[in-house]
């Protein structure tokens, strides 16, 4: 392939070749139509980049830690991050940025977005919505993961949470459950609402009903999921056949509160997780739940940060990963 250069893609365009090279270069200066405009012309010409990044940077943008702080979902992804980028001969390097100091989190956000030596993979998993703001004008190559942006386009690699969800409470019709409750973190990261609508949905395309009473709020880590579902058992509430979790780990905090008050799983209370922790085989009984490929997400993390850098394009991509079925001993047919 022959190499395309700034002056062909300004002949095509008809802007000047400093005003392409500031838009390839993802400068402030250029309006975004005429951004979008240049970088549709690189692309059908052919254009590559010809500069290259020397590592890549794993954000983990952490606002509360009361979902990241006991999980594994992140190592997982950081790992499938490093073993991707070794295999480019890329090191990679780690930074926490802490959320909840909003000008700090600025002044740290400009630096790793102002640094084009590097690529970004950017955890999203706590961030919201206004958080993304930070990253608006990167010059730097960016990846979000576990995380999307509805008013800013950012490249990103998802988990479908919603489908998955469907399928896990699907799971539990087909063995019979018909009423089913559901056990929501108190911290509601963008992820949750989406899984508790996969919930909703498959109850009532199954022609059943969902009951209010059978939701708890429960904290999202061991403990305080521990202790929500200790509080709410001691109202001696009527009892859902089957939960569904949000998390592994509000599995296993409120597996051991029943447990506590003499409930026994599967036979009293079935129970289904999300994310396929290392610790839910090791449960009492072992955890049925939604295995997330979070090697996987890093991994393609990485493919489209090299995607970027090889082939500038004016439109990003959102990757949606499927998950898969666990089944273990917390689910009874009835």
């Amino acid at each position: 392939m022959r190499n395309i250069g700034v002056r062909e893609i300004s002949r095509m365009t008809g802007f000047s070749p400093a005003t392409v090279s500031n838009a390839l270069n993802n400068k402030r200066s250029v309006s975004k139509e005429t951004a979008r405009i240049i970088m549709k012309a690189a692309e059908e010409l052919g254009y590559a980049r010809r500069e290259s990044v020397g590592s890549i940077c794993f954000v983990l943008a952490r606002k509360t830690g009361e979902v990241l702080d006991e999980g594994t979902f992140h190592p997982g992804v950081m790992e499938g991050v490093e073993k991707a980028a070794s295999a480019l001969g890329l090191s990679t390097s780690y930074v926490t940025l802490e959320l909840s100091d909003r000008e700090a989190a600025r002044r740290q956000a400009r630096d790793i977005a102002s640094d084009t030596s590097r690529a970004v993979v950017l955890l999203g998993t706590e961030m919201t919505e206004d958080d993304y703001a930070l990253f608006e004008d990167a010059k730097a190559p960016l990846v979000i993961v576990d995380g999307w942006c509805d008013h800013i386009f950012f490249d990103c690699v998802v988990t479908s949470n919603e489908n998955s969800a469907f399928r896990a409470t699907s799971y539990l019709i087909q063995h019979g459950h018909r009423d089913i409750g559901y056990i929501a973190g108190r911290c509601r990261i963008r992820n949750f609402p989406l899984r508790e609508r996969g919930v909703k949905r498959a109850i009532r395309e199954s022609g059943l009903a969902i009951n209010p009473d059978f939701r708890v709020e429960a904290g999202t880590t061991v403990s305080t999921a521990y202790e929500s579902m200790r509080s709410w058992l001691a109202k001696k509430p009527l009892l859902p056949t089957a939960f569904f979790a949000e998390s592994d780990i509000m599995a296993l905090g409120a597996m051991r509160a029943m447990s506590e008050a003499g409930i026994k799983i599967p036979e009293d209370v079935s129970i289904i997780g999300f994310d396929d922790l290392p610790f839910a085989t090791a449960a009492v009984p072992p955890l049925t739940t939604i295995r997330v490929p979070n090697h996987e997400m890093g991994s393609i993390a990485v493919d489209l940060l090299m995607d970027q850098i090889k082939h500038p394009r004016y439109y990003t991509k959102a990757i949606h990963l499927s998950t898969k079925l666990i089944e273990r001993e917390s689910v009874a047919s009835i």
